[in-house]
């Protein structure tokens, strides 16, 4: 069998080989099986646990976002009844601005009646004290004009004509009223 050894060498298919290719197979399964026992598996574990707390952060994020998003619309509406009650704040604030611009022309016209009511009351009295002191220098103008009479002793007709003389001067309707 020259052709067997010469096969055999041709891809080094000896005994020895094939126990070391068998042994070295073996060996590595082995490892592969120790080193998946103790590597592998924490391996997987980690990643496994890394990709839970990774789910649990997007699901606390989503959470957290849906948490902003109503605090969100719960501060717009919050803002929106501020700026309503803003709104009716200066609303009443003009109404009462108003009713105390009202109140205070009202006070202003009765101050400005009762100043004036005053000033015509002042007004007649000066008048009534002008035509008492006029009435008074009449009838010390007649007493003067009769005592002026007397010391003259003149006649009545000359008197009277004196008396109308001085009631045309001094004014008729003075002396009336």
């Amino acid at each position: 069998m020259k052709g067997g050894p010469a096969l055999e060498q041709l891809f080094g298919l000896n005994p020895q080989l094939l126990h070391d290719t068998i042994l070295s197979v073996l060996a590595i399964l082995f490892l592969f099986a120790l080193m998946s026992y103790f590597l592998f598996d924490p391996a997987k574990k980690m990643l496994k646990d890394r990709q839970e707390r990774i789910k649990n952060d997007i699901a606390f994020a989503r959470k957290d976002r849906e948490e902003a998003t109503a605090i969100k619309e719960e501060y717009d509406q919050k803002l929106k009844g501020i700026e309503k009650e803003a709104e009716e704040i200066l609303s009443e604030a003009r109404q009462k601005a108003l009713k105390n611009e009202a109140r205070i022309v009202d006070e202003a016209k009765e101050e400005a009646a009762r100043i004036i009511k005053r000033a015509n009351e002042e007004a007649l009295l000066e008048k009534k004290r002008v035509m008492d002191e006029a009435k008074q220098e009449m009838i010390a103008i007649a007493s003067m004009m009769a005592g002026k009479v007397v010391a003259a002793s003149i006649n009545t007709s000359v008197q009277d004509k004196l008396v109308e003389e001085t009631l045309k001067e001094i004014g008729e309707s003075t002396w009336r009223s």
